[in-house]
């Protein structure tokens, strides 16, 4: 049987819509959304029905109904901590959303509001995979070094799931056989630790890890501190720094990794400077996930929108190619792993997940 899948991935300034027969894809269109159109919202949330009605009239234009399509399917965003999988939207997860219990005011929680409500309409299952939410900790992944602040697992999860089992699967392995360290390197930084098969450790992007385009990554703690009581920022202001306007766009005015590398080959040392910077804590923080599996690891897995710039990637690749191989899957396949995601539970491969399940403890051993 074929399964014709609608596709949604709500980011910050754009929403990616496509279908799906199967695992073939039909059309993939990202829409723009204007900085003044959002603007008119108080918070992500409350932009869903506009977003519904720019899919409705995508597909009005592209004349497909709703009713042909066997299910949606959404990104999954910042909700309480999950496990892995495929979880069918309920009136559960859709309250958690509406009432702000999710962790971070992101484009993403928007996936799964976006998919209940057409399915709703349609009268077929929504679902979302690999949410930004996925914990596999090991308990020790959990300790900060403060009792009141602990580390939690928010992190590229689906992109990162999808180019590690891409990964076992170049290797002639399975991903549940193998270990490795994956980073998605985009807007925001995520280096993981993958043991056979669980995501033990992340860095979460917006607390620490690498500074990145728009990020600040870690910080000195004692220095994030006097500034937070300086009065130079209130909380809102402090935030939007860390997570919108810090990384490259803080030392440089840019974010853009083309431009970045047009500007090192014309011999701007300066931003070479701050382009190394990065590259280096990306090494460093590749080494420490390394270090997580205790050094036995089948491969390097280097991933998103900057895995296209060679600079990047050769400079990472002196730094850390003596730890294992280095596999590169350039870009992100984020449609396509929402795609099979759902397609493995339509096609009885895996059981959908228990939204109200907790979450399991590593007990796999070492």
């Amino acid at each position: 049987m074929t399964h014709k899948l609608l596709v949604i991935n709500p980011g910050g300034t754009s929403t990616k819509v496509a279908v799906f027969h199967d695992r073939s894809p039909q059309f993939e269109e990202t829409i723009r959304h204007r900085a003044d159109e959002l603007g008119r919202f108080h918070g992500v949330i409350d932009q869903e029905p506009f977003r519904e009605s720019i899919i409705r009239d995508l597909l009005r234009t592209h004349r497909i109904g709703l009713e042909t399509f066997s299910a949606a399917v959404g990104r999954g965003g910042a909700l309480k901590p999950l496990r892995s999988g495929t979880y069918r939207v309920g009136a559960k997860m859709v309250a958690d959303i509406r009432k702000g219990r999710v962790f971070v005011d992101h484009a993403s929680n928007l996936g799964a509001l976006l998919a209940y409500g057409l399915a709703e309409h349609a009268g077929i299952p929504a679902f979302i995979v690999d949410p930004v939410s996925v914990d596999e900790f090991v308990p020790e992944a959990r300790l900060s070094g403060l009792p009141e602040l602990e580390r939690t697992s928010m992190s590229h999860a689906l992109n990162l799931k999808a180019v590690c089992r891409q990964a076992a699967d170049s290797l002639g392995k399975t991903y549940a056989g193998i270990n490795l360290v994956a980073a998605h390197l985009g807007s925001g930084i995520t280096v993981s630790a993958h043991r056979r098969g669980r995501m033990i450790d992340v860095n979460n992007a917006v607390d620490g890890g690498p500074f990145a385009p728009t990020r600040t990554g870690g910080l000195p703690t004692t220095g994030l501190i006097r500034l937070c009581f300086s009065g130079k920022y209130d909380l809102a202001q402090l935030l939007d720094l860390a997570t919108k306007r810090g990384g490259l766009l803080a030392y440089l005015g840019i974010a853009d990794g083309e431009e970045i590398e047009e500007r090192i080959v014309k011999g701007d040392r300066p931003v070479r400077l701050v382009y190394d910077a990065m590259i280096g804590q990306i090494a460093k923080e590749i080494g420490a996930m390394a270090a997580v599996l205790r050094g036995q690891l089948d491969a390097i897995v280097l991933t998103g929108g900057l895995a296209r710039s060679g600079y990047l990637i050769d400079s990472l690749k002196e730094r850390i190619s003596f730890l294992a191989p280095v596999l590169v899957f350039p870009g992100e396949e984020e449609m396509k792993a929402l795609a099979q995601g759902a397609l493995r539970v339509l096609s009885g491969e895996e059981a959908a997940m228990d939204y109200g399940a907790p979450v399991a403890e590593d007990d796999d051993g070492e």
